[in-house]
């Protein structure tokens, strides 16, 4: 499984996977496999990029290509 999603992400916001990885914070090299989908994604990484790209887990894992956040998860992150 690749993470197509998480790559179109990072290109769209013009980030590198060094900046992406220190942001989570991991190394480049691990950056790129969880991008590759060569290794698992844990699930605090996961969370934290959606945090970044204001985005859903699911629409990282790619079970949905909705990008938005549903408007009541915004009003949960907003109390």
């Amino acid at each position: 499984m690749t993470y197509q999603h998480i790559r179109d992400l990072r290109e769209d916001a013009d980030l590198t996977q060094g900046q992406i990885a220190g942001m989570i914070p991991c190394s480049q090299q691990a950056y790129s496999l969880y991008e590759r989908g060569d290794r698992d994604i844990p699930t605090g990484v996961l969370i934290r990029l959606a945090e970044i790209h204001r985005t859903t887990v699911d629409y990282l894992l790619g079970l949905t290509d909705c990008r938005e956040i549903p408007a009541c998860m915004e009003r949960e992150k907003a109390k």
